[in-house]
């Protein structure tokens, strides 16, 4: 494909892709407002029913470094495709649903369709001219956020005036139009790893390591953390991953290239990533509570689940203007500069947050804040990845950087709240989380922000100058650049 067809295209690409993001980070959010719920409508525990969320997190976690390989090999205009059909299914199941079983299957099946935005974020560098691939790669990197602060408001008020049914319904249609605009808009290229293995046994234990990492790491707190359960489940996780590793650096054709993973450039920038995965969902989780917590409390503002989506809504907002100015700063400074601006921007919000948590509008611009370094962390990302690796790789590496995000969220998610848990104070005989315990977890935020910082500085930069530290051009002979080792 010549320049001028790349250009002719390129816009509905981006906005098909974006799209496709933001519908697949709905997608996580699709439950929020029903957690409390939950175990009345599907007739369970209220410990069966968080495995409606916990199998979304595991099934992903698990399939978008599969997708992103196979990707790799078969075309991702294809993977796409077949991402888009479990989200489908798996919103019809879920609407269906009338007990824990079916629900959990269909959201499982969601979880198998998360793998659409490292797909969407490889295929830009196929197809995207290369004036416009830094501003592409951020906005379709952010849409992951952007749905997430846009979907949760859009839940609420679905939820709270209408049958829960109909935000799966909704999800379902959604979901129909991606895979339809897929179909139209998004042309086929050739697959850069095309005749090469599936390692299927890479995938497996990959899968079955990560399984065991993130049950301990989300379900501990409820276990107890030094139960045999979650000790279990972590030292069978350190056994399998290390096993996977040997394999992986031993087989012809791995699922994960380690040597490439292994290069500088790429190592730091999927360690910075998680650092900025437990920063994004820090805010997520601390935010919307202070929000509802009751007024009595001294420190909670009232706000119903609707409003309180309502007033961090902004924040996605803010994810969409900020990520088209990522992608310049990118072309500018490079990608580097960019996710250390981006990592800083995110400390400054947990900064201003310790003298603005008192009001709604103060924990609005908290989230503006935080969320517009995310944006710009989350473009500048992918675009490390993809200059320090080959074009036949692009897929599978930044499935695994979205991993790397995925496991900050978790960790995340388990430290807060264990943080939380810990620090209550009592009212009317009910504990709820205290002051004291929501400032410690944003000053938590701010010290996991400074680290990614500091690890973002030493991702070595392209030889060359700072001219050179952008993404790689979006043609199929470029070589992944010489990187410092």
């Amino acid at each position: 494909m010549d320049a001028s067809q790349r250009s002719a295209q390129s816009g509905g690409v981006i906005a098909t892709l974006a799209f496709a993001g933001t519908v697949a980070a709905i997608m996580q959010t699709l439950v929020t407002p029903l957690i409390a719920d939950l175990p009345q409508i599907l007739h369970t525990s209220p410990s069966n029913a968080a495995w409606v969320i916990t199998v979304t997190l595991l099934v992903s976690a698990v399939c978008v470094p599969v997708s992103g390989r196979l990707g790799d090999m078969v075309g991702k205009r294809r993977m796409l495709l077949v991402c888009s059909v479990p989200l489908v299914a798996g919103s019809v199941v879920c609407a269906l649903a009338s007990s824990v079983v079916p629900m959990i299957i269909g959201r499982g099946l969601q979880g198998m369709g998360m793998g659409m935005v490292p797909l969407g974020i490889a295929l830009l560098r196929d197809v995207v001219p290369a004036e416009k691939l830094s501003s592409s790669i951020a906005l379709v990197s952010a849409s992951m956020g952007i749905g997430g602060g846009l979907g949760l408001p859009i839940a609420a008020a679905v939820a709270q005036y209408a049958n829960w049914r109909v935000l799966f319904w909704g999800a379902a249609v959604l979901a129909l139009t991606v895979s339809t605009l897929i179909w139209f808009l998004i042309p086929e290229v050739p697959a850069g790893a095309r005749g090469q293995r599936f390692d299927l046994l890479g995938a497996l234990g990959l899968g079955v390591g990560l399984v065991a990492l993130l049950l301990a790491v989300s379900k501990g707190a409820d276990w107890g953390w030094a139960s045999a359960t979650t000790i279990g489940m972590f030292a069978t996780s350190v056994v399998v991953l290390a096993a996977w590793g040997l394999w992986e650096v031993r087989t012809k054709d791995p699922l994960v290239d380690l040597r490439t993973t292994a290069r500088p450039r790429v190592l730091f920038t999927n360690i910075a990533s998680v650092f900025v995965g437990f920063g994004m969902y820090a805010s997520m989780l601390i935010v919307p509570q202070l929000l509802q917590f009751p007024e009595a409390t001294g420190y909670g503002l009232g706000q119903s689940m609707l409003a309180a989506g309502l007033w961090m809504a902004p924040g996605g907002i803010m994810m969409m203007i900020v990520s088209p100015f990522g992608g310049k700063l990118t072309n500018a400074r490079g990608p580097k500069f960019t996710l250390i601006s981006g990592v800083l921007v995110i400390a400054a919000g947990y900064g201003l947050s310790q003298a603005l948590m008192g009001s709604a509008w103060g924990l609005m611009v908290v989230t503006m804040v935080i969320s517009s370094g995310v944006g710009l962390a989350y473009g500048a990302m992918p675009a490390l990845i993809m200059s320090a690796i080959p074009v036949a790789e692009t897929a599978a590496a930044n499935g695994f950087n979205t991993l790397m995000r995925a496991l900050g969220t978790s960790i995340g998610a388990a430290v807060i709240g264990t943080v939380l848990s810990q620090m209550t104070t009592t009212m009317g005989g009910r504990a709820f989380a205290s002051e004291s315990g929501f400032r410690t977890g944003l000053l938590i935020g701010l010290g996991v922000a400074l680290v990614a910082a500091a690890v973002a500085a030493v991702i070595p930069a392209v030889r060359g100058g700072a001219a050179q530290d952008e993404p790689a051009a979006p043609t199929a002979e470029r070589e992944p650049a010489a990187v410092e080792g």
